[in-house]
């Protein structure tokens, strides 16, 4: 029950980054990608927020919840290789978009702030290219 949208949550992730246009780098796709995902999220958030203290009490589940996020990562990978990313490219934007996701999906359930998910991942995302950069 407690990873039952997995499925629906990846073909999200997928088709955004299927239909983000042909010019966008890799980086946008995803990011495009992870704000669906995120709109998808922020409808159920009285579930999430519930989901999230199941899971934070398991180890298990916790464990569970990693496998489920390494999956996505991969299925965000192989969406890129098919928009033509290469290989250690589309794995390494993948698992930074996967991280960017849990940075702000952590904050969107502990925080009590009303900021949205989608706007999360937005902050996210630029203070990851922020210190990838060197500015922050």
């Amino acid at each position: 029950m407690l990873f039952s949208g997995s499925g629906a949550l990846q073909e999200v992730l997928v088709n955004a980054v299927a239909g983000a246009p042909d010019a966008a780098a890799p980086i946008d796709a995803v990011a495009a990608a992870l704000e669906a995902a995120g709109a998808v999220l922020q409808q159920r958030r009285p579930f999430a927020l519930k989901r999230q203290a199941v899971i934070a009490a398991s180890t298990e589940l916790r464990e569970r919840e990693l496998i489920k996020l390494a999956s996505l990562a991969s299925a965000l990978a192989d969406a890129l290789h098919r928009r033509g990313a290469t290989g250690p490219a589309a794995t390494l934007t993948a698992e930074a978009g996967i991280a960017v996701f849990r940075v702000a999906f952590e904050r969107w359930v502990t925080e009590r702030d009303e900021r949205d998910l989608p706007q999360l991942i937005r902050d996210s995302l630029a203070d990851l290219k922020a210190m990838t950069a060197g500015s922050r």
